[in-house]
């Protein structure tokens, strides 16, 4: 299974690429999909490329149901239960 996950521009540089945040982790990735990015808007990132621009209410949205199902899994870990493959959090692979 594939995510694609929101992460906010911190910084564009020279040939379409850009400088992200996601938890404090800052990643360099493509804007070849996304020409018209600039710094502030949250791009969906797959796989190192920024493949949509999203409205910045749906970012905040989808990263706080991000946030949900790392609670939940924390809690799930912290009493011995295993967690279901649907709520394991993903790795952020850029």
């Amino acid at each position: 299974m594939c995510l694609a996950i929101p992460t906010q521009i911190i910084a564009l540089h020279e040939d379409q690429q850009a400088t992200v945040v996601l938890g404090g982790v800052e990643r360099q990735i493509s804007l070849v999909m996304t020409p018209e990015a600039q710094i502030g808007d949250y791009v969906l990132i797959h796989t190192g490329y920024a493949i949509t621009v999203m409205d910045p209410e749906e970012a905040q949205a989808s990263l706080e149901a991000f946030a949900e199902l790392a609670q939940i899994q924390e809690e799930m870990e912290t009493h011995g239960l295993e967690t279901p493959w649907c709520f394991q959090t993903p790795n952020a692979v850029y």
